[in-house]
């Protein structure tokens, strides 16, 4: 597809971007409450974010360790498995660009090990989330959704 023929609505480019399922030691997983204005307002986040373009021969590792303390503080300690366990996009407007965009997101699984979370301005609070109990689409929506939902199938395999 020609770059300047896509169909109106269409998104030019993707972004890139990392995320991680934040497990405690009862199975629950770190949500973070997004702002109230927005494609995500109501809804919850996962620690994460992009790719920075200074970035791009890090390890993955690097890139969501600097997202985690950007996004929860430098004092959450976890274990990382570096294996992906969902993948999905995530369409929204770019106020930035003033164009649809389209995020790519990759899921990737840790343990929590401990330390204080710290929520940054990007979220309004965290809740450790129980989807054994509760449904995921009431805390997730749309390619967080989709992302959330394939983790659980994954941990379903185990």
């Amino acid at each position: 597809m020609d770059i300047d023929k896509i169909p109106e609505g269409y998104p030019q480019f993707f972004n890139v971007s990392l995320k991680l399922v934040l497990e405690n030691e009862r199975g629950e997983i770190l949500g973070m409450k997004c702002q109230n204005e927005g494609y995500l307002a109501g809804y919850y986040d996962l620690p994460g974010g992009r790719i920075n373009p200074d970035e791009l021969q890090a390890p993955f590792k690097q890139i969501i360790d600097r997202e985690v303390t950007e996004e929860v503080g430098s004092d959450v300690k976890y274990e990382f498995k570096p294996r992906p366990v969902s993948i999905s996009k995530q369409p929204f407007f770019s106020d930035t660009l003033g164009r649809d965009n389209c995020m790519f997101m990759v899921f990737f699984r840790a343990k929590y090990l401990g330390g204080e979370i710290k929520i940054s301005d990007e979220h309004i609070g965290y809740k450790w989330l129980d989807l054994k109990k509760e449904p995921a689409e009431k805390y997730f929506t749309e390619g967080f959704l989709d992302g959330v939902k394939e983790y659980l199938k994954s941990k379903e395999a185990e």
